[in-house]
């Protein structure tokens, strides 16, 4: 299994974007092309999709210019069209939002799974804050997934793993500050236009500071929910479910935060309706499963022992790492990729389809070397 190219880039925004479209043209084309046909299969006519994508852009630009001019400098440097990179960065929303509008019947697409954990300095061997994520997407993902290493001018240097020709997903910054996210719903999404959460995501990850950094996710409105799982390598972090319009924090019980696709704050359950359930049925235990098994392996707990948790094949293939399997929709979906990071070294490890794949390479934040084999093999953990 090739591991996920990475790619350092440094300079102005259209600049940083040319670097990037040039270096990943074929992956950030599969990307273009798994999402630039998205709308056509729900009736979309071209006119009503550039009308579609001309209002995300707008929204893009008045959100920050410069996501707009990186955008502009992707599609040149790879030669796909603005449009599609447009769409790259904002798929959860222009597809949704196309299938709402459409009168054709069309299967449900598949969503975003993902399972986020957090472990705090207290449960942690190395006194670092641990955090990762499986991100349970279209299996199709293991070929357009990209590591951008962004060395920036003003603001802190960050590390992001994201699909190509995307912005931003999960990653760490040079303050310390880590991110993962994860698919949720409710009755409130896509009743307005929102920002798009890749580019949330992004934002987050330029701040110098964790407070600034939640108020990035906490306040930003949305198109839809998400669940977004931010973290200090000084030694805190919090999980905020996030409707629309409003974030409800969720904050580390014994040292530790795990999140799977199902809303969990007493507040946010007496406030609005959870209508996420028929897409990820499985949350209900995945969560469950990932901190038993961290409890399982003692107080203090390492890189190592999150990813044996996110292993965990129970109940596979409805499970927390989940293989190659059909989706409602016909397409196949898995867990892509295994994210683990540790802030505090600016160190990202991944594995690409975990569950059919245990080699993790090491992304390094600091320093301008190519990604390496993980000195720690996952094929040494048990099942």
């Amino acid at each position: 299994m090739s591991p996920f190219p990475l790619v350092t880039l440094s300079g102005a925004p259209q600049a940083r974007g040319r670097q990037y479209g040039a270096a990943l043209k074929d992956r950030i084309a599969r990307s273009a092309a798994l999402y630039g046909g998205a709308l056509e299969k729900y009736g979309i006519s071209a006119a009503h999709k550039a009308a579609l994508i001309a209002e995300y852009a707008q929204k893009i630009a008045a959100f920050d210019e410069n996501y707009l001019e990186e955008m502009r400098g992707i599609a040149e440097g790879s030669g796909v069209a603005l449009d599609d990179i447009v769409m790259i960065n904002a798929r959860t929303e222009a597809v949704a939002l196309a299938r709402a509008q459409s009168t054709k019947p069309v299967d449900d697409e598949l969503d975003d799974g993902c399972t986020g954990a957090m472990l705090l300095p207290e449960r942690s061997a190395s006194g670092n804050l641990i955090h990762g994520q499986n991100w349970d997407w279209r299996a199709e993902c293991a070929e357009t997934g990209v590591v951008l290493r962004v060395r920036q001018d003003h603001g802190p240097d960050y590390l992001t793993f994201v699909e190509a020709g995307g912005l931003a997903r999960s990653g760490l910054n040079a303050a310390g500050i880590s991110i993962t996210a994860n698919y949720l719903e409710c009755e409130r999404d896509y009743t307005k236009l929102g920002i798009p959460l890749g580019l949330i995501r992004r934002k987050v990850l330029e701040q110098e500071h964790f407070a600034l950094a939640a108020k990035a996710v906490a306040t930003t409105p949305k198109s839809c929910s998400n669940n977004i799982m931010v973290a200090s390598a000084a030694g805190f972090g919090i999980d905020f479910e996030c409707a629309p319009d409003e974030a409800f924090p969720l904050y580390p019980e014994d040292g530790m935060i795990v999140h799977a696709n199902h809303w969990v704050s007493p507040v946010a359950l007496a406030k609005l309706r959870d209508t996420g359930i028929p897409h990820v049925p499985e949350s209900f235990y995945r969560d469950w499963r990932v901190r038993k098994i961290l409890q399982e392996q003692g107080r203090l707990l390492t890189r190592e022992s999150l990813k044996k948790a996110l292993f965990d094949d129970f109940l596979s293939p409805y499970a927390v790492c989940r293989p190659p399997r059909p989706a409602d929709g016909g397409n196949l979906t898995a867990t892509v990729a295994m994210i683990v990071m540790e802030p505090a070294l600016g160190i990202m490890e991944i594995a690409p389809l975990p569950a059919i794949n245990r080699q993790f390479t090491t992304y390094r934040l600091h320093g301008d070397g190519a990604a390496e084999p993980s000195a720690a093999a996952a094929a040494a953990l048990e099942h």
